[in-house]
């Protein structure tokens, strides 16, 4: 590929995309809904040929991706995979030139972070760390915030990249403030999709019509975007398709536990709320979205499913 085509109507600026899975997916069709001209790449031929069906351009390589454009999106599921994305033999690297912005948005260690930014900086490419607030359903509708940090300047060029695929965007700082706030996030997340699996099943216990009680706790106090976000697959018992597999999930977890404990900080109900997501990957739900840690209570607490579901 020597260049990325422009469509009729296109705005003329090229983005990248390095992962077009449920999250860079969602970034890749916001930017050509806003009519920018979208390169991208990503591992599962299925991916790219849904970039070529939105009027994207799929090429073979990370490296074709950041040759192309000056201002990419990396969105991975794992350090192996990062690694290979940025840095392998077709990685990030081998295709950028001096200047080109990466716009991390990963959620992965931050020290892993820190050593991109340093291996980037040697040859001039600028990596800003730009975790997502947001699932997969929220990407999807462009409901997502993001967390970036980093150089300043660059920040600033990639405005109007952040306005095509997210709600809103912050400028938070120094590199790595960004994840730390995504770290406070996923712990919130993780505690308030349990919370909400918790009151789901107390309802039932409790003879109300889950419906109903969704409808109404929405609307008043005790509602959170997750409950918002995840209570309609709790209502019908399926978490399927996932927004955020379990299994990709306990990456963060892990993350955010590391996190903590490095800072010596308690999180008694992180810690407790961990044991549930355990229990639903062990249990055969790994695959399932994270609201399937309501069918982990809903069994502990001898609920039967309904006929049909």
């Amino acid at each position: 590929m020597s260049a990325v085509k422009s469509p009729k109507k296109g705005s003329g600026q090229a983005v990248g995309v390095v992962g077009l899975g449920i999250m860079g997916g969602a970034f890749a069709r916001h930017l050509r809904a806003a009519q920018f001209d979208v390169a991208g790449f990503d591992v599962a031929a299925k991916a790219r040929a849904a970039l070529v069906k939105i009027g994207g351009v799929a090429v073979l390589s990370s490296s074709e991706v950041a040759a192309n454009t000056r201002i990419l999106i990396t969105s991975l599921p794992s350090l192996p995979a990062f690694e290979a994305a940025l840095f392998g033999k077709d990685g990030v690297a081998a295709g950028a030139r001096r200047g080109t912005i990466v716009i991390e948005a990963s959620t992965l260690p931050l020290d892993v972070k820190e050593d991109a930014r340093k291996r980037f900086a040697k040859t001039g490419v600028i990596l800003l760390d730009c975790p997502i607030s947001g699932t997969g359903a929220q990407a999807a509708v462009k409901d997502i915030v993001i967390y970036a940090s980093g150089d300043k300047r660059a920040f600033a060029k990639c405005k109007a990249v952040f306005a095509g695929f997210a709600r809103n965007a912050y400028y938070c700082g120094d590199f790595g403030a960004g994840s730390k706030l995504k770290f406070i996030a996923n712990l919130l997340v993780t505690i308030h999709n349990l919370s909400t699996a918790e009151a789901f099943v107390l309802a039932e216990r409790a003879g109300l019509d889950t419906e109903l009680m969704y409808r109404v706790i929405k609307d008043g106090a005790g509602t959170s975007r997750m409950f918002e976000v995840r209570g309609p697959m709790m209502v019908k018992q399926n978490y399927l398709p996932a927004t955020m597999k379990i299994d990709v999930y306990q990456k963060d977890i892990a993350i955010i536990k590391a996190f903590a404990e490095k800072l010596q900080c308690p999180t008694p109900l992180f810690s407790l709320s961990k044991r549930y997501y355990d229990k639903a990957y062990a249990g055969g739900l790994d695959k399932h979205d994270t609201g399937a840690v309501h069918a982990v209570l809903r069994r502990e607490a001898g609920v039967k499913r309904r006929r049909g579901s």
